[in-house]
């Protein structure tokens, strides 16, 4: 009985065993099929690209910028944009809304433009798309959306008594940031000074944006726009143009002819510039992900880039009870790049609850020690003095007052104030100023 005993047991042990390998190779062939399919979308998009590409331009720093008919762009591989018919401009200016107590004050440095621009432009009815580099023979793709914004690490930061400050902190993600919330924004705007941070490994990104977000920390739907030195989306450390968005929505997944999207707060979703198919552009110039040129120094001049994302009625639905709309990104000096069409939200269109200027720093090394050394703005801490840090400045939003305003209530927000910190500056000074930054690993942030 002892030997049976034992036999059974092996026996047993050996079950396990070959269950679990029989396991991991099929997980690991799963995982091996993902990246194929991965890989084959991205190849499915690049020729779909090259096959309508009216012009070519080959830019100086490597980038080649196709040149797409309007209407054969990427966006119309989403199933809820199939019958979509171009919004070639927004239904009303609400530049021309603007009014304040005082004279707004002028811009407080040059405007960037982009560097592909010295090589090329691209002709009218068509918009300019930037391929997708690969470096070192890595996949994009799997960098085309932000890592997972669910799980926050614990806050030590106090909660407003009038509950106005929302729960901001993601995991891997640390932020150094002005907000305002409470009221049924439709409208942001900031003068965004332009750095070109150190980033530790391409795994990292460090960005500075402006956005809109409505819904809780692990089910919100946002779009966000701004600028981003991201070595895994865009193959090398130059700092880029984007515009992100991520959606909401009870039904769960879409299934687009190039990617899945799935929503809830980036966990599955979210998609970078035009690597998945739902932002419509309608301009010639901008490319979505082009080097930005020129950009500040610290001897040097402080450029910057001006964003505002807003939404308007659509003309069809200015009657109805339910008013939705197109989500528009404005660049520079009233240069309006594109939207994203209501269709793609379940509840951004309708309101947003909150209004963010900042910046981000994604990595899986921080709230750990040793931290990653990436950067953030300028790679300085907040400085108003000597001016060398990153800053948003002009800051407005839109309500539904209609009138383009300096926020009523604004807080500072940051996940780690040793290593980005912030500085929100409204005495003696025209118009309020918000500094941001820091160097992330040091003396201060071990």
């Amino acid at each position: 009985m002892e030997r049976i005993r034992f036999f059974v047991e092996g026996i047993g042990l050996k079950l396990v065993v070959v269950v679990g390998i029989l396991f991991l190779m099929m997980l690991i062939s799963s995982l091996i099929s993902q990246a194929k399919v991965l890989d084959d979308e991205e190849k499915i998009i690049d020729d779909h690209l090259s096959r309508h590409a009216v012009k070519t331009v080959q830019s100086e720093d490597g980038d080649t910028i196709d040149c797409i008919d309007i209407y054969k762009q990427p966006a119309f591989g989403h199933p809820a944009l199939r019958n979509h018919t171009i919004q070639m401009a927004p239904s009303e200016d609400p530049s021309v809304e603007t009014t304040s107590t005082t004279e707004s004050p002028k811009s407080s440095a040059p405007s960037g433009g982009q560097l592909w621009w010295r090589s090329g432009s691209c002709p009218r009815g068509t918009i300019p798309v930037r391929r997708n580099k690969r470096k070192d023979g890595a996949k994009t793709t799997s960098f085309r959306k932000k890592p997972p914004m669910s799980s926050p690490r614990h806050s030590t930061v106090p909660v407003d008594d009038d509950n106005k400050i929302p729960n901001l902190q993601q995991i891997n993600h640390s932020m150094a940031i002005l907000f305002t919330a409470g009221y049924n924004y439709n409208g942001a705007k900031g003068d965004i000074r332009v750095w070109n941070p150190y980033v530790e490994f391409d795994d990292e990104w460090s960005l500075s944006q402006i956005a809109l977000q409505n819904g809780p920390y692990n089910d919100f739907e946002s779009v966000e726009s701004g600028w981003a030195v991201n070595p895994g989306l865009y193959g090398d450390r130059q700092t880029r143009f984007f515009v992100y968005w991520t959606i909401w929505s009870e039904f769960g997944l879409y299934e687009t002819t190039t990617c899945f999207v799935q929503v809830d707060a980036s966990k599955t979703t979210g998609c970078f510039d035009l690597t998945c198919p739902g932002f419509v552009q309608t301009n010639h110039e901008i490319a979505l992900g082009a080097a930005i040129y020129p950009i500040s120094t610290p001897d040097g001049l402080p450029y910057q880039i001006t964003i505002y994302i807003f939404k308007v009625r659509n003309t069809e639905q200015m009657k109805s009870d339910l008013i939705t709309s197109n989500l528009w990104v404005q660049y520079g000096d009233g240069i309006n790049i594109g939207y994203w069409p209501a269709e793609l939200f379940t509840t951004l269109t309708l309101t947003v609850e909150t209004v963010q200027w900042g910046g981000e720093v994604y990595s899986s090394r921080v709230g750990v020690t040793p931290h990653t050394a990436t950067q953030m703005g300028s790679g300085e801490f907040p400085d108003y003095v000597w001016d060398v840090s990153g800053w948003v400045k002009k800051m407005r939003i839109r309500d539904n007052s209609l009138i383009l305003k300096v926020p009523e209530w604004a807080g500072t927000y940051t996940d780690e104030y040793r290593c980005y910190d912030v500085r929100y500056v409204t005495d003696y000074v025209e118009d309020p100023e918000f500094y941001y930054g820091g160097p992330g690993r040091g003396p201060l942030c071990p």
